[in-house]
């Protein structure tokens, strides 16, 4: 096989982080009357930079097929939607927004934040690649076009509607193959005095709580501060200020600026650089013996299943996410032991998992099976579900969560 090179510094891949070997791609779920079609698999190896230090898979699949048409929509979290209302109010005060400014965001899914600019009357354009979802964002009245981001993009939106004096790349970055074109986009469409802000899943977090189900073909990059600073540098920006979020396991909001502006660089963001040293992931030592604990946390979680199976307790998941399709796929766990899998997302319900083949239903559905256990696979999110879903524990049922240990919540 030719040789790997990083995808943000060129230099030869050698060192492998974590391999999760063949499979599928983890948002290509499967319609009923496919159920007997083969899937394709697709190798799942991420390895780490000795030179950046960018955690990263080999890009096996075109982004045009990922991304195209898309089965997550943003607004289906209600506390993502309340989450990207708070970062617009935010936003709009720290940065005094107006009528006047303008506003854009990569890869802005369905509307779920720039409806929140759009309601103070700011003007606002969103970039989506994938045609489906911004047919639901244009119904929020936010107006949206359809391409994948990088110079070229951000030549044309400059030139249509000038630059942009806010952008907002929310759990983008982690999923374009080309990250310095992605990232050379933001120097081009920014106003000189413009900011950007990335949010992304700390590669801190992932290792410190084994959060290796966040890892699939759809995500090409593990992102830390240092690796992150180190791109950005060689694409004309800077990082001035970095906010730790509770989302997603642990994330981080990078406050980002072109390299000449006149932002000074604040105390968290020195913190937050000490934080990465202290953990070593300046250094391969950071990166090292992760593999042995995600295989303790399937084995432990296959135990767990094992034995309610053995018990005579009905199992079921709860949230079709990409990362539950990893776990799911790497633990080899199948209907067998999950009897089916709830979501709240149409688009998802009365297909199957890709890999698992476990059926999706509608929550709707609950109460019928009535579920002795309910894994929760968005475990990110399991505040928020175990809540709406408090009427199941009527009967006695449990909430699981599988990382960073299988758990079963009081």
């Amino acid at each position: 096989m030719s040789s790997l090179h990083c995808r943000s510094c060129g230099t030869e891949l050698k060192h492998t982080f974590l391999d999760l070997g063949q499979t599928p791609l983890a948002n290509s779920y499967i319609k009923k009357e496919n159920e007997k079609t083969a899937e394709k698999q697709y190798p799942l190896h991420a390895r780490v930079c000795h030179s950046c230090f960018l955690v990263q898979v080999e890009d096996v699949v075109p982004p045009e097929d990922i991304f195209s048409d898309y089965a997550y929509f943003s607004s289906y979290a209600s506390s993502w939607v309340e989450h990207a209302k708070s970062y617009a109010d935010n936003a709009i005060r720290r940065f005094d927004l107006t009528e006047k400014s303008f506003v854009v965001e990569v890869a802005s899914n369905d509307g779920y934040l720039l409806q929140h600019f759009v309601k103070q009357s700011i003007p606002v354009l969103g970039v989506e690649p994938a045609a489906n979802v911004a047919v639901e964002a244009r119904k929020k009245s936010v107006p949206t076009t359809v391409a994948f981001f990088g110079r070229e993009t951000a030549l044309k939106v400059r030139a249509d509607h000038g630059p942009a004096d806010l952008m907002a790349a929310n759990n983008v970055l982690a999923h374009v193959p080309d990250i310095n074109d992605f990232v050379a986009g933001f120097e081009t469409l920014l106003s000189d005095k413009g900011v950007v802000s990335f949010e992304f899943p700390s590669l801190l977090k992932l290792i410190e709580n084994v959060q290796f189900d966040t890892i699939y073909h759809e995500h090409f990059s593990y992102l830390s501060l240092f690796a992150i600073e180190k791109c950005f540098s060689r694409n004309g920006l800077k990082v001035f200020d970095v906010e730790e979020l509770s989302t997603h396991g642990g994330s981080y909001r990078v406050w980002a600026c072109k390299r000449d502006a006149d932002r000074a660089e604040t105390e968290q963001l020195v913190k937050t650089r000490q934080g990465e040293q202290l953990a070593k992931l300046d250094s391969l030592a950071g990166y090292q013996n992760f593999e042995p604990r995600v295989q303790k946390l399937r084995d432990d979680l296959l135990i767990f299943l094992k034995q309610a199976k053995a018990d005579g307790k009905r199992v079921i998941g709860y949230g079709a996410a990409a990362k539950g399709n990893t776990l799911l796929n790497y633990c080899g766990i199948d209907s067998e032991l999950i009897s089916h899998v709830a979501d709240l997302n149409p688009h998802k319900q009365n297909t199957l998992l890709p890999g698992s083949r476990i059926p999706v239903i509608s929550p709707d559905e609950i109460s019928n099976l009535k579920p002795d256990y309910i894994l929760i696979l968005p475990w990110n999110l399991k505040v928020e579900i175990s809540s709406s879903l408090a009427y199941v524990r009527d009967w006695g049922c449990h909430f699981v969560i599988p990382v960073p240990s299988t758990e079963v919540l009081a």
